[in-house]
């Protein structure tokens, strides 16, 4: 008896044991969600960096070495082509101001002794004691000689005073506007020394000035992009002063030759900005640029993320539904593809199901809590 009761007992937990595994087993298995293929407009764009550059910049040299005497404009003003920016006090230098000295002294010598010269032959002509080619070589000489004497004393106040005698407004001394623009630097001051422009010098900048209402931008791209661009490409510039706006440009220069930075090799770029009267464009602000590489409208797309990728040919493949949670595996021909939507040219219809693979549904999330 008691060994029945025994038996009876094992044999009722051995049917709980079979119910408990059998409820646990009988879950429904993993529910995916579906996704449809849809139609939108895909853009395929890479980024430059630069910043945004006045098209016309010029610097403004001194035609004669000295002392800053008064400069008569301050950055950010705007100037025409003519305009006065400084004055400059000439500073003579010692062995060219006794050069020019010297000079005067000879060309005088040499012009009081053919007027003397002159005056004799005047009186011999007319006498007609000499030939009119002897007269007239006599002129010509003096008319020479008071000539290079004329010459010599400019030459010295020039190297006096930076000008000559008579040159008024347009005296080396005075430093002027070459183009219509904004001023966009002064990098000297009263009393500041500057020297001019020559063939072994730069010289001392006095101004920068641009015309603002033409910007280019300047930028840089990868190897890996820059064939992909070419002169006439549409960018959308946005600045790092400007929140929330964009200014369209077009790209009108590709550096023919790259260089290397960081271990990657970059090619400038510049492209013309349009420009509006919202916002006041500066400078040298920091800017990147939108290039559009590619564009289709209205193709078959699907989203990135529900692609999946074969692990030995890479080639990538999407889940199709074809009953109950039943899918099956479907190769497909991708085109261009902006992050985050891709462009499908085979392998899918619209009226497919696409399982969202690393998504299951939120009633079997609740049953496996």
């Amino acid at each position: 008896m008691k060994k029945k009761i025994i038996f009876g007992s094992i044999g009722v937990a051995l049917i709980a044991v079979l119910a408990w595994f059998g409820a646990k087993n009988s879950k429904s298995p993993i529910q995916y969600e579906t996704e449809k293929p849809f139609k939108t407009n895909i853009v395929k764009k890479t980024v430059a960096t630069g910043k945004v550059v006045p098209l016309e910049e010029v610097e403004i040299k001194p035609k004669v070495s000295g002392i800053i005497e008064k400069v008569y404009v301050e950055e950010g003003a705007k100037v025409e082509v003519g305009d006065l920016i400084a004055t400059i006090r000439v500073v003579p230098n010692e062995q060219s101001l006794n050069s020019a000295k010297g000079n005067v002294k000879t060309a005088q010598l040499r012009y009081e002794n053919t007027k003397t010269l002159y005056e004799r032959n005047k009186g011999l002509f007319e006498k007609g004691v000499i030939s009119r080619q002897e007269f007239e070589t006599a002129e010509l000489n003096y008319n020479s000689a008071l000539q290079d004497l004329r010459v010599s004393k400019d030459n010295l106040q020039i190297i006096q005073k930076g000008s000559a005698a008579g040159m008024g407004n347009t005296a080396n001394t005075y430093v002027k506007a070459e183009i219509s623009g904004t001023i966009l630097e002064i990098p000297v001051r009263k009393g500041h020394q500057v020297i001019e422009s020559n063939t072994f010098n730069a010289g001392t900048t006095i101004a920068t000035i641009a015309d603002m209402t033409k910007m280019i931008f300047e930028g840089k791209v990868d190897e890996a992009e820059v064939g992909k661009i070419k002169n006439g490409t549409v960018l959308e510039v946005s600045l790092g002063a400007i929140e929330k706006k964009k200014y369209p440009a077009k790209l009108n220069f590709i550096a023919p030759k790259g260089t290397e930075e960081n271990g990657a090799v970059q090619f400038k770029i510049k492209g013309d900005v349009t420009l509006d009267d919202e916002f006041f464009i500066r400078a040298g602000y920091s800017a990147n640029a939108d290039i559009v590489l590619d564009k289709k409208d209205s193709v078959l797309s699907i989203k990135e993320a529900l692609l999946q990728f074969d692990k030995k040919t890479e080639t990538p493949y999407v889940e199709v539904k074809t009953g109950d949670q039943a899918f099956e595996r479907k190769d497909v021909e991708l085109g261009i593809s902006d992050g985050i939507n891709v462009e499908v040219l085979s392998g899918i219809t619209m009226d497919d199901e696409i399982k969202i693979w690393n998504k299951t549904s939120k009633k079997e999330e609740k049953e496996e809590e």
